[in-house]
């Protein structure tokens, strides 16, 4: 096997198993090795397969889901100018076609005899995998069978243009590597790096599951929107009273986004001073990025909102393109002011610097949109139509009169409390069931 010969798909983090099963490949009938020790290597590689595909939930032929995800994993010079974009000109087609022959190779190599030599008849378990649910601890099932399907498409690919134009296509509608096959990701701290993690499972909330907040809900589409289609847009403060759906909206746009190259990283304000290294780490790549900070403000006493003024707008370098800030807040101002500071000010010889410097962080965010607590009907039609989406039958007088006890004892009128009391009669539905 030429696997020594790859040019693009070279230093995978996942490619030693590859490299003994090529060494198995090359090797099995080679007389100068003990060959207890190549079928012990040979089941080494089978217990390898099988902890990574029950971790992202693969099945059916595990050898080509693993090669599958090799590729759909691997960031080089091909797979990230093809993200987003698609086939690309010039030369480094040639390298890309020199590799796909080799993993197509790989695809189509018959293991019956190898495994007839080595007496390991067992390792057709691999070929023809029933998997123990639709995803695993890694991948949701969405991811998972992507890559499945992917998996198959190679498998039938009659020649090695068409494994490339099958693999090009991949990485032109959902990306390569982490940041193309996850939506959502949160930053942490891996042996002394700032990295970039995957969230595996998220919301599905939609923006037309938010009932009311029409206008709102319009300046976040036509922001975004502008947005990913490289058009100007800004950054956004999403700010008003708690349970209105100011994240749940966030949440929505980055589904119904996603798949023109959108992403999301959230970020927490005792992260700001890495956001410099996150940006360093998406500033040249084809997908538009979110940071997202949720329920952001300041005490008097922090001082964090310092480093988010100076990303934003502030520092030498020009903040990418491809990159906004969207934050839910509470408050409009993001930081907190007393009467103190009142009087603080009237004492002060500069008072508008003060005042100015508080400021300031919200006038970095373009677009500001107002998320206020629902009046007593909008708080019944939000109920209304949580029930009827939900297949609650109750009467509908005695709908609102329940929900009506139930906001003054569980936070006020907001969706949440609605969401919450559409829960709770579910929860006796079932429990009426059983």
């Amino acid at each position: 096997m030429r696997t020594n010969e790859l040019m693009l798909y070279k230093h995978m983090e996942e490619g030693k198993i590859l490299h003994d099963m090529t060494f198995l490949m090359e090797n099995y009938r080679n007389d100068y090795y003990n060959q207890e020790d190549l079928k012990g290597l040979l089941f080494d590689c089978v217990n390898e397969i099988l902890e990574m595909s029950v971790n992202h939930g693969f099945e059916g032929n595990l050898w080509h889901n693993y090669l599958t995800y090799l590729m759909a994993s691997h960031e080089n010079a091909y797979s990230t100018s093809c993200e987003i974009v698609g086939a690309v000109e010039g030369s480094i087609n040639v390298a890309a076609l020199h590799d796909y022959g080799i993993f197509k190779e790989l695809f189509d190599y018959d293991f019956t005899e190898l495994t007839n030599v080595l007496d390991a008849g067992c390792f057709s378990i691999i070929l023809n995998y029933q998997g123990l649910s639709g995803h695993g601890k890694i991948f949701n099932q969405r991811i998972r069978d992507r890559i499945c399907k992917l998996s198959q498409n190679l498998a039938e690919a009659k020649d090695t243009a068409e494994f490339k134009e099958i693999m090009t296509q991949f990485y032109k509608e959902f990306g390569v590597g982490k940041l193309g096959l996850h939506k959502a990701f949160r930053m942490e701290h891996v042996k002394d790096e700032v990295q970039i993690v995957p969230i595996t499972k998220i919301a599905h909330v939609h923006l037309n599951d938010l009932v009311g907040y029409e206008i709102a809900k319009k300046k976040l589409i036509d922001n975004t929107k502008a947005f990913v289609e490289g058009k100007r847009a800004n950054n956004c403060l999403l700010f008003g009273d708690a349970g209105t759906g100011k994240s749940s909206s966030i949440k929505a746009i980055l589904n119904q986004y996603y798949d023109q190259g959108l992403r999301m990283i959230e970020v927490y304000k005792h992260q700001f001073q890495d956001l410099n290294d996150i940006i360093a780490q998406i500033k040249n790549r084809n997908y538009k990025f979110i940071i997202y900070m949720d329920d952001l403000s300041f005490e008097e006493f922090e001082i964090e909102y310092k480093y988010l003024k100076a990303v934003i707008e502030g520092g030498l370098e020009k903040k990418p393109d491809n990159i906004l800030i969207y934050a839910t807040s509470n408050r409009r101002h993001l930081i907190r002011e007393t009467f103190r500071d009142k009087a603080d000010r009237d004492e002060e010889l500069h008072t508008n610097d003060t005042v100015q410097e508080k400021l300031s962080l919200v006038a970095r965010f373009g677009v500001t949109i107002y998320f206020g607590k629902p009046e007593k009907k909008e708080f019944q039609e939000i109920v209304r139509q949580l029930a009827r989406r939900n297949g609650i039958t109750m009467a509908e007088d005695e709908l609102l009169l329940e929900a009506n006890k139930w906001e003054l004892g569980h936070g006020g009128l907001s969706g949440r409390t609605a969401q919450q009391f559409i829960d709770y009669l579910l929860g006796l539905q079932t429990t009426s069931l059983v």
